[in-house]
């Protein structure tokens, strides 16, 4: 069998890989170890969060799926830090556990150009440092011109329970166990990662009357740009929220090496992660904490789990049953699903392109958790891209690099390649620089036009986003050219609103830019008729008009270092002077620009300025 490309896995990443291969016209075989399983929520029930939520928005303005099966399964959503700047606001959905992964295999099994075969890869096939094809668990060979590995955490998966280790998957599955090792064969460094999921608690068995409802917004949101809102905002499915408990603390303290992390095991060599820690974790690293917060979860609208978010732990299920019981509201609580931590195998990224494509092997692609991070978002725009990637190799073109200020999904990727990592990755707000230009109104501003002419964004679907810019500029136009003035009647209004009278005229373009000001004060004197995503995104580029633009201007600084390019034939042992750790970190990363070689840590500007003045030299560039 041949195929022009492969991709191995069917999670998130998987899904998103396979479809934008199979959508650009290319013949894509998904290779996945139970079909069952495809595009399943092994741990948390829920898509988007802080960041997170506007990289499904990315991935949605680039014409992947993660966004449009969120908003057909989801069953609360809420937008995160609503009180705060738009830069840190970002969507939050409780995703049904049986609707998403049912609505993106029928997706995959509507797609042309995909086939789906329920099998495991454990080997393959290179020639000349290019790959060929893999080979499955039973001697198998499919071939394939690229070849994109989105393994999860399958990679030698051992499952960590207090002094057990069992090597399966998150459900128990066999695990792909010679694949890793073929890697490292091939050359590539291996490293042994660890994470973890609650325990699954029967609803019926607690006393909500002890905890804080925590409801979705009372309004209509959606991660699409492109569906409306297909659900009841009364019918929204609340979360609750209660806190661990000094009794809880003391369980934890008492066993802790009888926790697999502490003491239960002592072959442990998976790090775990730093963001999303277990509760043993926080009890030993946060000792003058009283309390934890822990959200109680709904999973589906079809059983009765409610995931106990914030309590992971890799505990015996006996102190697992002490510490649930501690806690307000459980005391009576009845466990469906005990917790556990998983360790597995990745590959340390700064053995990737930008683009994706492993340096080692020509043609062979990897995305989501063998890269390294964790998460269902960070997965999916991953596999997109080295979708994305794979396609656009095959047919000869360049490779789309998102820079750091155009997307999270770049500064995501560019983190990850350039600096490697310690522990699982997670993307947060804090690590974008340019995250007032990186908001969740504007994903589609920035990246549709780019969904569009790779192939991924439909004529009708792009015409839509031409016409809500052409909607957005009528109404900046409409503020401009008409002006208020000084009445009493004006100013009495002003006051009441709590800002300064006028005393000349004033646009409302600028009027606007008083953050007490909005477009229903405005709606006192002019007709504003335009739908709610249009005023959001003006009403922003306004207020924040002034530094947005100081971001912008950054930025370019950024882009003119991007286009510096270094060459890929740069011998950096023939450059005096460098410190022999940066010089030892730019032979491992290969930037590919002066910009991405500042970004590598243990590389200082002073060696940047001797770099640039060797390629002035050398090549003529600087």
């Amino acid at each position: 069998m041949k195929y022009e490309i492969i991709v191995v896995g069917g999670g998130h990443a998987g899904c998103e890989a396979a479809l934008a291969s199979a959508r650009k016209g290319h013949k894509t075989l998904l290779i996945t170890g139970n079909i069952k399983n495809i595009a399943d929520m092994p741990c948390n029930p829920s898509i988007g969060g802080s960041a997170k939520g506007i990289v499904v928005r990315e991935i949605d303005a680039l014409g992947g799926e993660m966004g449009i099966n969120a908003d057909k399964g989801q069953i609360q959503i809420k937008m995160l830090n609503s009180g705060k700047g738009p830069a840190v606001q970002a969507l939050r959905a409780q995703a049904d556990k049986v609707v998403y992964p049912k609505e993106m295999l029928k997706t995959l099994e509507n797609t042309e150009n995909l086939e789906i075969l329920e099998s495991m890869v454990e080997d393959l096939i290179v020639e000349n440092n290019k790959i060929k094809g893999v080979v499955l668990h039973n001697g198998d060979e499919i071939f394939g011109e690229a070849v994109i590995l989105t393994t999860g955490t399958y990679l030698k998966a051992d499952i960590l329970v207090g002094d057990t280790r069992r090597r399966e998957g998150p459900h128990g599955e066999k695990p792909s166990m010679h694949l890793s090792e073929n890697l490292e064969k091939l050359g590539f460094k291996i490293v042994r990662l660890k994470t973890g999921t609650p325990q699954r608690i029967d609803k019926k068995t607690i006393d909500f009357s002890k905890a804080k409802e925590e409801k979705g917004d009372d309004k209509y949101l959606s991660f699409s740009y492109d569906i409306k809102p297909n659900y009841n905002i009364e019918d929204q499915i609340s979360c609750h929220l209660i806190y661990t408990t000094e009794e809880t603390h003391n369980i934890i303290r008492k066993n802790l090496n009888k926790s697999s992390m502490y003491g239960g095991l002592d072959d442990i060599k998976g790090v775990g992660p730093r963001y999303c820690p277990s509760i043993e974790d926080k009890v030993v690293r946060f000792s003058d904490k009283e309390k934890h917060q822990l959200f109680l979860e709904p999973e589906s609208v079809y059983y009765d789990d409610i995931y106990l978010q914030g309590f992971s732990t890799s505990m015996p299920y006996d102190i697992q049953e002490e510490m649930v019981h501690s806690l307000p509201g459980l005391e009576h609580a009845k466990i469906l699903k005990y917790a556990y931590a998983i360790e597995y195998d990745a590959i340390y990224p700064t053995q990737l392109k930008q683009s994706l494509e492993t340096k080692l092997i020509e043609g062979l692609f990897t995305a989501g958790q063998i890269n390294g991070t964790s998460g269902y978002e960070e997965a999916a725009c991953q596999g997109l891209i080295a979708g994305i990637n794979a396609s656009l190799k095959l047919e000869g073109k360049e490779p789309l690099i998102l820079k750091r200020n155009e997307a999270y999904i770049g500064v995501l990727i560019d983190d990850l390649v350039t600096k490697g990592i310690r522990d699982p990755y997670r993307l947060l707000t804090s690590r974008a620089e340019y995250r007032l230009l990186l908001r969740n109104d504007n994903a589609d501003l920035r990246l549709r036009e780019i969904g569009y002419s790779i192939g991924l964004i439909n004529e009708d679907r792009y015409q839509k986003f031409v016409d809500k810019k052409n909607k957005i500029n009528e109404l900046k136009e409409l503020l401009q050219n008409n002006k208020i003035t000084p009445t009493k009647d004006v100013n009495d209004l002003l006051i009441s609103y709590g800002s300064a009278i006028l005393k000349d005229g004033i646009t409302f373009y600028n009027l606007l830019k008083r953050p007490e000001i909005d477009i229903n004060f405005i709606r006192n004197f002019i007709n504003i008729d335009f739908d709610n995503d249009i005023i959001e995104e003006v009403e922003i580029s306004i207020k924040y008009e002034g530094y947005i633009k100081k971001a912008e201007k950054e930025a370019e600084k950024l882009v003119n270092l991007e286009n510096k390019k270094i060459p890929s034939d740069i011998n950096y042992d023939e450059i005096h002077n460098i410190a022999s750790e940066a010089k030892q970190k730019l032979k491992e990363v290969k930037p590919t620009s002066i910009a991405q070689a500042l970004r590598i840590s243990g590389v200082n500007p002073a060696d940047i300025s001797i770099l640039m003045v060797y390629l002035k030299k050398e090549y003529n560039r600087g």
